[in-house]
């Protein structure tokens, strides 16, 4: 059965590197039979600010959200697979996607119910880091991002079917310009790959 997945990207510029890695795991899944909700949280003009409406309220979790954000809980529940491709800035997420999470995945509907909704989805956070693979393993930001995304967000909401990708090395503005597009194809392929290992279980 073909499945249904929220691509989520967070990256201000349409010709960046996150914005291909998107436009090639948006690819991927079409090409395998499945249908692709693109969610461009620069795009769409999201606001990441969390304000008294999108607030929890822990005596109520049954809490009517703004519509901007009942509108994306709705497109979560769509979904069978939930893709997040980013840029790490500042060893986190951008503020956008971490608004995302503050404003969307909140309480009553992603955590706080003894039979969490989403449980049965599929997740990858997709990172794209500008530093090597040794610069970031000797700064345990891998550990740190894995930490955050996936135990703290999708395990803690029911998704135990989650995973955290990350390519490396994605900082171009070292690399001359005339090699930039070769290294450039090389990331793509680790991207894909990485998609590859997680969308085809």
């Amino acid at each position: 059965m073909a499945r249904h997945t929220l691509l989520v990207h967070a990256h201000p510029r349409s010709g960046s590197l996150t914005a291909q890695v998107a436009d090639l795991a948006h690819a991927r899944l079409k090409d395998a039979g499945g249908t692709v909700d693109v969610l461009d949280l620069y795009a769409e003009g999201f606001d990441p600010v969390l304000r008294p409406a999108d607030e929890p309220d822990w005596e109520d979790r049954e809490k009517r959200y703004s519509p901007e954000v009942h509108a994306h809980m709705d497109r979560i529940l769509a979904a069978d697979d939930i893709v997040v491709v980013f840029p790490v800035w500042w060893m986190a997420p951008p503020a956008v996607l971490k608004g995302w999470i503050d404003r969307v995945w909140n309480y009553g509907f992603a955590y706080g119910r003894s039979k969490p909704r989403l449980a049965a989805k599929r997740m990858l956070w997709l990172a794209l880091m500008g530093q090597s693979a040794q610069e970031i393993e000797a700064l345990g930001l891998s550990t740190v991002v894995d930490t955050q995304l996936r135990l703290g967000v999708s395990e803690y909401c029911g998704i135990t079917d989650a995973s955290v990708r990350i390519v490396y090395g994605t900082e171009l503005s070292g690399v001359p310009r005339d090699r930039r597009p070769e290294r450039v194809r090389a990331l793509l392929a680790e991207a894909d790959a990485a998609l590859e290992g997680v969308l085809s279980r």
